[in-house]
């Protein structure tokens, strides 16, 4: 039994908008998605707020770049982020804007007790200013004279503002950190923060003279002053609670999961924590931080202008196969490279190659061989039970990564059950076992293939939520045998007998190379290669081109190009394939494949090769060919 959750309060950062959203923004929402969703299966009462930052300069600036009011251009620009998340079925509780009335409420309600408390003065300040920021930076924190973040040289500010005494809770929070080792997390975070309090924490200046911003929450004790965005934006976490309300504050806080990117790390690492102190409420339990997607050499952002709209890549790729390349490509907490490239890979090599094949002739052989009836297994084998196994350890680690957000080692190990599946089938042979009239051994493989499945598609759930259940209607069963918990649906056996599995598409397409629109949205243009010179139809006639199962595959010492492959096409047969720099070992066992079976044995690097892999030659890339269905291995191609 799954011991009972807590509740808990998962968030984003309420995104700014000055323009339009982008995968950064995208990315963190995806993780926060998918840790709500795995929280949810794990039985805790789970709430799940995102939305929009409304107030502040750039977004003035913007606004009057459009021509148009400001408050019609943030109820544009806010439209366009939550149509995004619900055109990415992002499952959340909540979205929240900065000009909801009841923001403007918390905010200024918040202002008056930190106020009335003396930790707000009034007082000139002069300094750098980034309005990329919306900040004063110090002299510091600058490079080369310029702001990190946007490159580019701070202005110089002289005026009075009102502050917050933040300095008065520096050692508090320091020794906050220090005792609560997991509060920032990854840690190398935790000590980038604690780096920055090594030096004097200077008070926090919260507002902004209307005279110069006139877009933003008055201060309730100065109407000639609006709230400094970064004071304003941060207390949403509390209007999404109904904070000073108790009902869903006494709940969900401090039991708070904040996903950001690293380039907020200062206002969520110090402001946030010491303005909480201040308002009389506990930390919450864990800022969560990742790091950047670059595009080339340098990071991608909305300010530089070098963004990927999420919406296209959905469209244009799947939502699924997007969310798995957020969630695989980039470790937590590190930056990471997006390329297009690389998402078409991902999406070749482990959704259609891995995982959409496993699936689809696992299905197939169960229509061929059972009518597609989910037969019940008999006496389990040492074959059976390693797999059942490594199923097990597999669960055991996922449930251990996702509440760490190691989303790419859950995935990992995931796949490697998908890998041991592939390989169980080559193993066992189920065509063999039908042809040898061995009913009950075969009944037990293909329910024990068929039980693999469900495992893996209960595992991608909170991952792959739509594949997931597309996934679970071709397994024939109904979404309510999904109500359990999920550590009672990984509970080896559960599949029902008797179920009548159902045809459906592919799950994942393989993109063909001429299919792939280029970054701009204009169609790829490859030149034809020259044919060569016509031969006989009695020349082509010689060659015996035959269907074969890759069962084994490994590298070969000393070359950069060759791997050494046994195929089955009827008997065993070693070829050596110039594939190595386009495929690793893993990834095709267990991958059908066209090969010429009658050429004289020749070697390569020593080697013995009996026979020559087919494979088409696109971009650079070689790509094996493949029948469209599983066929006996053997098979004649004709």
């Amino acid at each position: 039994m799954t011991k009972p959750q807590p509740p808990l309060y998962i968030t984003t950062p309420i995104y700014y908008v000055n323009a339009e959203p982008h995968i950064g923004h995208a990315y963190t929402t995806v993780l926060a998605d998918t840790l709500a969703r795995f929280h949810r299966l794990m039985g805790a009462e789970t709430r799940f707020q995102t939305g929009t930052d409304e107030h502040g300069e750039k977004v003035v600036e913007a606004a009057r770049a459009r021509g148009i009011p400001v408050k019609d251009y943030v109820d544009q620009i806010s439209g366009r982020f939550r149509g995004t998340w619900d055109q990415m079925q992002i499952s959340y509780d909540h979205f929240i804007r900065t000009t909801d009335p009841l923001h403007i409420q918390v905010v200024q309600y918040v202002l008056n007790k930190v106020n009335s408390q003396g930790d707000i003065y009034f007082s000139e300040y002069a300094g750098h200013y980034c309005y990329g920021c919306e900040r004063f930076v110090l002299e510091r924190e600058l490079v080369d004279g310029k702001c990190p973040d946007h490159q580019v040289k701070p202005t110089y500010v002289k005026e009075g503002n009102y502050f917050f005494r933040m300095s008065r809770y520096q050692d508090w929070l320091i020794e906050y950190i220090q005792t609560h080792t997991d509060f920032i997390r990854p840690e190398r975070y935790r000590n980038e923060v604690l780096s920055f309090l090594k030096e004097p924490l200077e008070d926090l200046c919260i507002s902004r003279p209307r005279a110069r911003v006139q877009w933003g929450i008055p201060l309730p004790f100065d109407d000639n002053y609006v709230t400094y965005v970064w004071f304003d934006a941060l207390i949403n976490y509390l209007t999404g609670l109904g904070y000073p309300d108790q009902a869903l504050v006494k709940k969900f806080w401090p039991a708070c999961q904040h996903l950001i990117a690293k380039d907020i790390l200062k206002p969520h690492g110090i402001y946030w924590p010491t303005i909480l102190k201040a308002t009389g409420l506990e930390p919450y339990h864990h800022l969560n931080v990742h790091g950047y997607w670059q595009i080339g050499q340098g990071k991608m952002s909305k300010t530089l202008g070098n963004v990927v709209e999420p919406q296209r890549l959905v469209k244009q790729y799947g939502l699924d196969q997007v969310r798995y390349f957020f969630l695989r490509e980039m470790v937590y907490g590190l930056d990471a490279v997006f390329s297009e490239d690389a998402l078409v890979g991902r999406i070749n090599a482990d959704l259609a190659n891995d995982l959409g094949n496993l699936f689809s002739r696992s299905l197939a052989m169960v229509f061929k061989y059972r009518q597609g009836v989910v037969p019940e297994a008999g006496p389990y084998e040492s074959a059976d039970e390693e797999l059942r196994s490594l199923a097990e350890m597999v669960r055991d680690d996922y449930l251990g990564y996702l509440p760490e957000l190691e989303f790419h080692k859950a995935l990992q190990r995931l796949w490697e059950l998908i890998g041991e599946i592939n390989r169980y089938i080559v193993v066992m042979e189920p065509w063999k076992l039908f042809k040898i009239q061995e009913q009950q051994r075969l009944n037990t493989v293909l329910y024990t293939i068929l039980e693999g499945l469900r495992w893996v598609t209960v595992m991608l759930r909170p991952l792959l939520p739509a594949s997931a259940d597309r996934m679970r209607e071709q397994l024939g069963l109904s979404p309510d045998t999904w109500d359990s918990g999920l550590f009672e649906l990984l509970t080896w056996g559960r599949l029902p007998t008797g179920v009548q599995l159902i045809k459906g598409a592919p799950l994942f397409p393989r993109l063909e190379t001429l299919e792939i629109k280029s970054v701009s949205g204009g169609e790829a243009v490859f030149p034809i290669q020259p044919f060569k010179p016509q031969v006989e139809l009695a020349v082509f006639q010689q060659l015996d081109l035959r269907v074969g199962r890759i069962i084994a595959a490994a590298k070969i010492p000393k070359s950069d190009k060759l791997l050494k492959l046994s195929v089955d096409i009827g008997e065993v047969r070693q070829v050596v394939a110039g594939i190595a720099q386009h495929y690793e070992p893993a990834e095709i066992i267990g991958r059908q494949v066209i090969i010429v079976a009658n050429l004289k044995p020749t070697k390569l690097m020593g080697i013995e090769s009996q026979g020559m892999v087919l494979a088409a030659k696109s971009e650079g890339r070689l790509l094996l060919l493949s029948p469209e269905k599983d066929v006996i291995p053997g098979s004649s191609v004709s």
